[in-house]
């Protein structure tokens, strides 16, 4: 795995998609069978300035919970409707 600095959120993305696949599929068997690894992402680094250091960004991936999921998506579906 490549060192964070230098690259955009998009690089970043491309590196961690399996692991959001990962998660989204782990929701899918909760039942959650319409969120995918793009909104994982999103859910994700939203809560980021700057991109953080590798390890961090893998574990808030594997700790992301439904709960805190559903919560981020609330808030942005008020701030802006036509966004979701």
């Amino acid at each position: 795995m490549t060192e964070s600095r230098g690259l955009s959120q998009q690089d970043i993305f491309l590196e961690m998609h399996e692991l959001c696949e990962s998660k989204a599929d782990e929701f899918a068997l909760l039942g959650y069978d319409n969120i995918s690894a793009e909104d994982v992402w999103k859910c994700v680094s939203s809560q980021y300035q700057e991109i953080p250091p590798v390890h961090k960004v893998v574990n808030d991936i594997l700790s992301l919970k439904v709960t805190k999921y559903m919560n981020w998506l609330m808030v942005n579906m008020y701030k802006n409707p036509d966004s979701i």
